[in-house]
């Protein structure tokens, strides 16, 4: 084994990714049920099919989790989060979940989320510098 070495490649090759991705996942399946997850994604359109709002998630281990939610600033305060929001929570439960969770920054939505009943369990400070980065979990 003297001949392995630690390498820097700061434009990682898609195939070399999944390497690790692939080996990670079969190792976690070895300890536990499969990580069989299924993606999630609700979309507003307008007229014209353009999307103006969107959810995107995915579900696995009986867990849901949103990664990211965007409303355009035309849009906000209207609804259409918390909207796509249940919808997700929703088809979440139809899939055997009954948790949730995200995160999001102190320039975001926090208090939007803790009005949905997300309760925060971690915080990670200076992240972004002079911001915090929350993260929350919701029983479904």
């Amino acid at each position: 084994m003297s001949d392995l070495k630690i390498t820097i490649d700061h434009q990682p090759d898609a195939k070399d990714i999944r390497t690790v991705i692939s080996h990670l996942v079969e190792y976690n399946n070895s300890q536990t049920q499969p990580d069989v997850h299924e993606p999630l994604a609700i979309w507003v359109r307008d007229a014209d099919s353009t999307i103006v709002a969107g959810l995107v998630g995915k579900t696995n281990w009986e867990w849901l989790y949103i990664s990211h939610l965007w409303v355009s600033e035309t849009l906000r305060g209207q609804g259409y989060g918390s909207k796509m929001m249940l919808e997700a929570e929703k088809l979440a439960k139809q899939r055997g979940c009954g948790n949730a969770y995200l995160d999001t920054f102190s320039f975001q939505a926090l208090g939007f989320y803790q009005r949905l009943g997300y309760q925060i369990f971690g915080i990670l400070e200076d992240f972004p510098p002079g911001h915090q980065r929350y993260f929350l979990a919701k029983k479904l």
